[in-house]
Formats: structure tokens, sequence, C-alpha cells
């Protein structure tokens, strides 16, 4: 029946509802008014109407309380003849046998079908009513059960009568066959009779052993035992030792786990957790996870084999890696912010990648995607995601991250605890990508240390940008081409499937939404900062001074913002780039970027990070100085981040880490870069000429150390002409030429020769 009928049926019969896989009992109907108020379990009450219901396409009837079902079946799976024993099946044969012989005079119903003497006399339907053969044949198996009073016992023949041919002939129609077989021998599995008394001490001892050492499975028997004597008496009995260990099982799961993880799986079962969620569609659900690259790679400022971070988000329904990003450090909730944006993004075409790796998913054409993107766009899904799940991680809990989930209009939720099956998706993911790709790259660490090569770090020959941009490759190429095999989709278990594909028949059933993100999604996704403009200085944001010709309209004037950041301006800045923020205009909604005043107005100064900013003004109150402007802080910063260190000096003057510091800081800076939208007005950098690859900007600067260090030496000698010029206000004229004031005042001097010619033509 149809969702409106179902509905309707149910309210008039007080029939229990299932809505959304939830039941609902039916408290109050008025069907006058059309209203109805539904209890759930709990007693939670919901006042709806009855429209409402009607329409609703997950609301169904329940079969619990249905009364047009038998006892045996509500609440339970249809029954069927392969729930009983070959001596059953035979004796609901033998049943039907004789229901079809009192209809239609045959034993097997079908009158091309007859044995020998059909039909009996007293069966013949031409001369005998149906009652009449319902008569006799409950007379002629009372006849049978008398002269064979076991056989008719183990027939379920002995007390037939008319009755009981009229309810299994009832049976028999509406469910078949099974329609005869006793309700008793499908009875519901109630499973081990518990008393109360043994239910309790159960319960007492599972709450008293999670505080106690682990303990086997005999000593909580005698627990139980002590429990139920102390607490009811001796009298009181007690199962046997296996029944109590099964029904601790069924209860309370397996004890083979560690004892504290036993606790820590009680506490999470307190809580709780929600309903299991089906994920049907891509974007529903993405689970996003940071994990450690297992192949050493070298970092492209000393060339020194260092370990990155692979941030990895995978669409839960289509498993397509949407969006990936490595790190030199540890991912921040700005790098989770710009993966999210990643995920949003469609992902650029490369040179070296050809037509197979391009957009070519049906019902939008590559042409129409390239239009709405401005580029070529690869063969990869996009889409803003509704769900994303990731770990516990402190780098998901913070503020930043939402406001970032309510910018994209999506719900971060971390994986429940002790519940694997949240994330298990992209821990998958990893374990593939390393199994058909790292494993076969140099570098390659093993999953344990005995299983490691004697020199990873000397076997690295990647870089960062190639290691993107070989993972990208192989991402669009082969990972989104690559069959299912066991792990296809619920509904077709037996088809051959790929993330691709998978995609595609989404698009064909549910349509694709075209929406591409406006570049200023970047200046939204960063951190937010609510200070006050200075009339003459701008606005300082952690311990620096940033000002631009965007803030002249502002000056002196208070911000209309009310509650906590009363009176204040909104400023979003990028923390792996502390050279500039980002300001929007709050009359013409235009961003506008603001720069660092102690940026010298040529030049570029070395990357660095609020780390080095903080370590400069912890050197500067141990000097005491007291700088006037952040200008003044430029020669102390480009000191400390080893700038003014001669170039041969360099590998032999700093370790290791301090080596791995610079380069990581050079990556944070070149991210943030290349996340930057053009329209950004931003200083180039030295070294953007020559490309990681032919793909354009990477998430690292090709930035050797000797340019390095000509780009400070650089800075330095900029910083020192423009301070001489601000201090000479007007260039002075040159001194004259030696002997030239004694020249003019001697008498002995004789005239030039023009000299001399043009005073004859006076004269």
């Amino acid at each position: 029946m149809t969702t409106a009928i179902a509905a309707s049926w149910a309210l008039s019969n007080g029939v229990e509802l299932i809505i959304d896989g939830v039941e609902w009992a039916v408290e109050t109907f008025e069907p006058q008014l059309g209203k109805v108020v539904l209890t759930r379990e709990d007693g939670t009450p919901w006042s709806t109407s009855v429209r409402y219901l009607m329409h609703h396409p997950g609301c169904r009837p329940s079969t619990r309380t249905r009364k047009d079902l038998p006892s045996v079946s509500r609440g339970r799976q249809p029954k069927a003849m392969a729930d009983l024993t070959p001596a059953q099946r035979a004796l609901v044969l033998l049943r039907m046998a004789h229901l079809l012989e009192v209809e239609t005079g045959f034993r097997s119903g079908d009158p091309d079908a007859v044995a020998p003497g059909e039909p009996r006399p007293a069966y013949d339907p031409e001369s005998t009513t149906l009652t009449q053969r319902r008569l006799a044949k409950a007379r002629e198996l009372r006849a049978a059960a008398e002269q064979d009073p076991e056989q008719a016992a183990v027939l379920g023949l002995k007390r037939v009568g008319y009755r009981t041919l009229i309810r299994w002939d009832i049976g028999r129609r509406r469910f078949g066959a099974i329609g005869c077989a006793d309700d008793r021998w499908l009875r519901e599995a109630t499973g081990r009779k518990i008393s109360p008394a043994v239910r309790e001490a159960l319960f007492a001892v599972r709450a008293e052993t999670l505080h106690r050492s682990k303990l086997s499975a005999r000593d909580r028997e005698r627990l139980i035992h002590q429990y139920v004597r102390e607490t009811f008496g001796p009298d009181e009995p007690v199962p046997s030792y296996e029944t109590l260990r099964i029904v601790w099982r069924e209860w309370f799961g397996s004890t083979g786990a560690r004892q504290r993880y036993q606790r820590s799986a009680a506490r999470v079962q307190e809580v709780v957790t929600g309903r299991h969620v089906v994920v049907h569609r891509p974007g529903q659900v993405v689970a996003l996870d940071t994990t450690v690259l297992p192949v050493k790679v070298r970092e492209v400022v000393f060339g020194e084999a260092v370990s990155v971070h692979l941030t990895l988000a995978l669409d839960v329904y289509s498993h397509s890696i949407v969006a990936f990003r490595l790190t030199l450090v540890s991912d921040t909730s700005v790098d989770v912010a710009m993966v999210l944006r990643d995920v949003m993004m469609p992902l650029p075409m490369r040179p070296d990648w050809g037509k197979e790796m391009e957009w070519a998913y049906p019902g939008v054409p590559a042409t129409l995607v390239a239009d709405f993107a401005g580029h070529q766009v690869a063969g990869l899904p996009f889409f803003a995601p509704e769900t994303v799940t990731t770990d516990h991680g402190s780098v998901y809990k913070n503020h930043h991250l939402i406001e970032v989930q309510r910018v994209i209009g999506a719900n971060i939720r971390p994986a429940r605890v002790l519940r694997p099956t949240d994330k298990q998706a992209v821990e998958r993911a990893f374990g593939a990508i390393q199994s058909l790709l790292f494993r076969i790259l140099p570098g390659y660490q093993g999953v344990d240390s005995a299983d490691r090569g004697v020199d990873p770090e000397g076997d690295a020959c990647l870089t960062v940008a190639q290691m993107e941009h070989l993972i990208a490759t192989w991402v669009v190429g082969v990972w989104q081409n690559r069959r299912f095999g066991s792990y296809a989709p619920s509904w077709d278990p037996a088809g051959d499937h790929s993330p691709n594909s998978l995609f595609a028949a989404s698009m064909v059933q549910g349509g694709f939404a075209l929406q591409i993100p406006p570049p200023e999604l970047y200046y939204q996704l960063l951190p937010s900062h609510r200070v006050m403009i200075h009339g003459k200085r701008g606005v300082k944001i952690k311990n620096l001074w940033y000002d631009g010709d965007a803030l002249d309209a502002y000056r002196g004037v208070l911000s209309a913002r009310g509650g906590v950041a009363r009176n204040k301006y909104v400023f979003h800045r990028d923390p792996r780039d502390p050279c500039f923020v980002f300001f929007q205009d709050p009359r013409t909604h235009d961003w506008h970027t603001l720069r660092w005043t102690g940026l010298p107005p040529e030049g570029e100064v070395p990357a660095f990070s609020d780390a080095r900013v903080r370590e400069v003004l912890r050197e500067v109150r141990s000097r005491g100085l007291a700088p006037k402007s952040d200008a003044e802080l430029l020669p102390l910063l480009l000191e400390l981040i080893g700038a003014k260190i001669p170039v041969e000096q360099w590998p032999t003057r700093l370790t290791r880490a301090q080596r791995v510091e610079h380069a990581r800081e050079t990556a944070q800076w070149a991210a943030a870069a290349a996340d930057r939208p053009a329209s950004a007005t931003t200083v180039p950098a030295p070294g953007d000429e020559e490309p990681l690859h032919e793909g354009g900007a990477d998430n690292v600067v090709a930035l050797r150390w000797p340019e390095r260090a000509r780009q400070g030496q650089g800075a330095v000698d900029d910083e020192r002409r423009r301070r001489r010029e601000h201090a000479v206000g007007e260039r002075p004229a040159p001194p004259p030429a030696l002997g030239r004031r004694l020249r003019e005042s001697s008498l002995l001097v004789l005239p030039d020769e023009e000299d001399g010619d043009q005073a004859e033509a006076d004269r």
C-alpha cells in the first residue's frame, strides 16, 4: 500500500508507526482536527499532523502490533519453509494434502494429476459441500488416531477437528504452505531464562570488575554466586558456569580486550551516540585524516631528507580522494580549512597530463566546467561537503574550525571513541596507497623499524613538490579508475565499480550542482582578529603593525559592531605568512591586502613564521631595545633567521634541526602564496620564475639555500639604502674639483680660448 493509505490505516487501527527507522506509538488521534500525538519508547512525545505523516516517505506501519499478522510473526521477518526441520516440512506437506483433498477432492490439488481412487465419495466436490468434506476429514483423522495413537501423535494429527481444519485453511490461503505450521515450531527465540536476582548479580559484578584488575570467567562466576547468596539467600538458584559465560558474552561482549580499554568502551556506551547514518550520495560524509608519509623526501632549501605529513580527504560514498595536501609540519587549522576548500574547488589540469585525465563525467560537459572554473579541469569530483568526519586531534577542536564549518556550511564531527568504523574508509585508503604506490618508491621506510632499509634518508630522491605531483597524477589516473572488488556498493554488490563510475552514477540519479566557490573564500577561511584601527600606524595583530591605503577612510572612525568586539574591525590573517593581513571594506565588501610596515619597499625578506616573530621580540626585550616602528625590527629579524651568515658557512653553522626549521618556514610561506588568490597584492618571490614542475603553483617554492642567502643580503642592502635616503631629505651637490678655487682667484691664470674669443667679440 502507498504511504498515505498505510499511515491512515495505522492511525485508525492503533498500530505503531516506523518513521525514519524510529518506532512511535499512537498516543492520541483526533481525525476531525487532523492532529495526532506520538510517543517514543522512552516516553518522548511528538505532536504532528496527519497530513505530514501521510506525505512522509519514511513512514510505514510497524509489524510488531499489527493485528492482521499472526502473533508469531509480529515484529519479526516473515517465516518460510526453510525455517522448518525436514520432519516438520514433511508434516506441513501432509497437512496441505489433506486440505487440498477437502477443497478439490484430490490430494495434489490438480484434477490432471489424479491418484488411484480419487476423488473418494466423501470428498467429491460435485456431490458434497465444503462443510461436509471438512467434517468427513475430521472423522477420518480421529479414526486413524484411534487405530494408531503413536503414529498420530508423531504426525500431529491426534486432535485435529473441524475448527482446526478451518484455521489451517485460512493460514494456507494467506501465507501458503507455511500457514499450516504450528506457531510453536517458530516461536520467538527469547534466549536463556535469567531470573531477576541473577540479572541483578550480573550487572553488579560487571560494575565491580570494571574497576578491578582483569578477572577470568571463573572468578566472575564466584562473585555472582557470592552476590546472590548474600543478597537473596542460599536458596536462590544460579545457572551453571557455561550459561553464565554465554550470557555474559551476549550482554557485555567479549572480554579479550585490555582492562583499560574495557573501561573506556563502557564509558562510551553510556553516552548517546545517535543512530546509524546510511551514506547514499557524494559529499554527504567526507572522512579527513592525517598521517606521516612513509617515504622520505627532500626539502628544496637545503636538500635534507625529511618526513612530511599527508592529509587526505575521502568521499565515503564513492571512495574518491577529493583532496590531499603535503606539509612539512603537522597540519594546523589553516591547513585543514584549505583542504576543505580544495574539496570544493576543481583540480586544474597540469601540462604533462593527457586527455584521458580530463573531466569526463556524464551530464556536465568539460567545456562548461572549464568556463566556470577558468581553466581546464581534471577528472576528479568536487562538491560542497555536508559532514566531515575527523579524529580527536586538537587541530579539529579549536574556534577557527567552528568558524570554518559555518562559512562552508558543513558539519565537522569527530569520530566516536573506540568506534573505528566511523573512519575506516580513509584508514583503508591510507593502507591501499601505501601498498600500491609508496612501497615501490625510493626512500620508503617500511611499517616497522626491523623492516627498514639501511639508509632511507640517503635513498630519498624526490622533493616535496615532485612527491605532490606524483600523488596527484596517481590519484587522478589510477585510484579514481581502480575497481572496488569486495567493496562494491550495497545496491549492486556484484557490479564492477570504481570511484569514477559511482560518482557518474550519482550524477545520473540525482544530478550535479555545479557550484565553484569564489576566490574570496580564501580570506573567509583564515583566522580572524578583532582590533581597533590606529590613526597613524594602522592595526596591530600578533605584535606586528600593518597598514595600507584601504584604512584611510576608517582612521579615527569606530566600527558599528556590538557585543564583545564592540567598535572593533575584523581582519583576517594567514599564520603561514605574517607579511600580510586582509581587510574587507564594510561599505564595498571588497578585500584589501595590508602589508607589514617592516617590509622594505623593494625586495623581499626570507620567509618567517609567528614563532620567529616571538623570538625577535624576546631578543629585543633581552637587549633592552625600544623600537619605534616595525621597520627597526627588520635587521634583527634578518639576523635571527640566518641571513647575515656568510653563504659558505651556512651548512656548517646551522644544525640539521635549524635547517629543517628554515625549510618548514619556506614551505609554509609558499603554501600560503599558492592558496592566495591572484588578485591579492603580493610581492613576487625570487625563485618563482623556476617552477617546481610544469603545473604551476605548488606547495613549496624552488628556493635553494644560496638563493636564500642572496635574498637575505639583498633585503639588508635595500633596508640600508632606504634608511640612508630617509635620513637625507635632498641629495647634496657634489664637492668642487681640486684646485678650482685657486684657479678662480689667481691673477696669473690665463683665460681659456673660448673665453678669450668671446671677450674679443664683445669689444
